[in-house]
């Protein structure tokens, strides 16, 4: 095998380190300080660095929203999104949206109506609903389906998972844990 010349090693040995940097995140309302590469993604910083693994790794390519997670109250696509340039911001994950022991609303509704069944999707298909919700933009089901387009189910779930965000939207979702089971 070839080696590399020794002035090929020469500039090897000048080539700098790559730089770390500090970026500071509130997930699930907690600070958290990460020491990351400048091209480490958002999602990469919460499964790899924050052990968060609710959100998924589906397409790396911002086509499958199974990496949605919500950003100062937006959902984005968290596997398009650099850490670095969320420094400072609030996120929050599929393991930030129940309140202690008591399920969001959403999760609640979703295991009601059966709106998962790999259940890969679950978490970023969540995450969004939580965001169109808080947008307000949607009001039937035809824009449900229309603005949570960017989630991708391959079980075919859709039906359940409009009808779990229409309950949700209607104000009528179970409150408690015991009252999704009833």
């Amino acid at each position: 095998m070839a080696q590399a010349s020794s002035a090929a090693r020469k500039e090897l040995k000048k080539s700098p380190t790559t730089a770390k940097m500090t970026v500071s995140l509130h997930v699930n309302g907690v600070e958290r300080k990460l020491v990351i590469a400048p091209w480490t993604t958002l999602l990469d910083a919460l499964r790899l660095y924050l052990a968060l693994t609710g959100t998924k790794k589906g397409c790396d390519h911002g086509q499958c929203g199974a990496c949605t997670v919500l950003v100062d109250g937006r959902r984005i696509n968290s596997c398009l999104a650099l850490a670095v340039m969320k420094d400072g911001a609030q996120v929050t994950t599929i393991e930030g949206l129940a309140q202690g022991s008591a399920l969001h609303p959403l999760q609640q509704a979703f295991i009601k109506h059966d709106a998962f069944q790999c259940g890969y999707c679950t978490p970023g298909q969540i995450c969004s609903a939580a965001g169109l919700i808080a947008e307000g933009k949607a009001h039937t089901s035809d824009e449900i389906r229309e603005l949570m387009s960017g989630n991708i189910c391959r079980c075919g779930a859709y039906p359940n998972i409009v009808a779990a965000i229409e309950e949700v939207m209607s104000g009528n979702a179970p409150r408690t844990p015991g009252e999704a089971a009833q």
